[in-house]
């Protein structure tokens, strides 16, 4: 079997906050299964928006000074991708927006970068707006071919203060059944 690799994207402008603690606890039933992670918070590296320059090329953004190629290239270098994100003003924060509108952009000139990826979004949520906010990293990953991993329930959890999320028994399990179903699909697909 393929050696499989998942990137988690944490989008919160907290670094090891509650979406921290989701895309962890998703990490951990995909390290069971042999698959490796890597997460990249978002709050330790700076993402400009999209400039909407149409100047893009070799599968890269001409905004150099960030890091948001960096982003991009381990993007498509894994197998499985995990976008989360806190809930600010009823959706995803500005540097999550940043990362896949500029994303698309690259990518809408370079089909096919992420096609076949695995992909999953999770949401941290203290009480509204999560389902806008879970459309809105969906919709990304729909566009780009990713095939989508379900669970139980939308993969939304809340809580406010750090670690609070860990209260909601239910999303925990959520989270983990969403890990254990994206590692049968990786290995499904992998296996050959």
């Amino acid at each position: 079997m393929k050696f499989m690799k998942v990137l988690g994207i944490n989008g919160s402008a907290r670094k090891d906050g509650n979406t921290a603690i989701l895309i962890k606890t998703v990490f951990d039933e995909l390290m069971k299964e042999g698959i490796e992670t890597e997460l990249i918070q978002l709050s330790e590296n700076r993402i400009e928006g999209c400039r909407a320059c149409h100047k893009n090329k070799d599968k890269q953004c001409v905004i150099t000074d960030d890091f948001f190629n960096e982003c991009l290239a381990k993007m498509i270098a894994s197998d499985g991708i995990i976008l989360g994100s806190p809930v600010y003003s009823a959706g995803v924060t500005s540097q999550m927006k940043a990362l896949v509108d500029r994303a698309s952009m690259v990518l809408a000139g370079n089909k096919g970068l992420l096609k076949h990826k695995v992909g999953a979004s999770v949401i941290a949520a203290r009480r509204g707006g999560a389902i806008s906010a879970f459309d809105t990293l969906n919709n990304f990953l729909y566009s780009k071919e990713m095939i989508l991993t379900g669970s139980s329930y939308w993969n939304m959890v809340y809580g406010n203060a750090i670690g609070e999320v860990e209260q909601d028994k239910e999303g925990i399990e959520n989270m983990k059944n969403l890990g254990q179903n994206m590692a049968w699909i990786l290995k499904k697909i992998h296996s050959s």
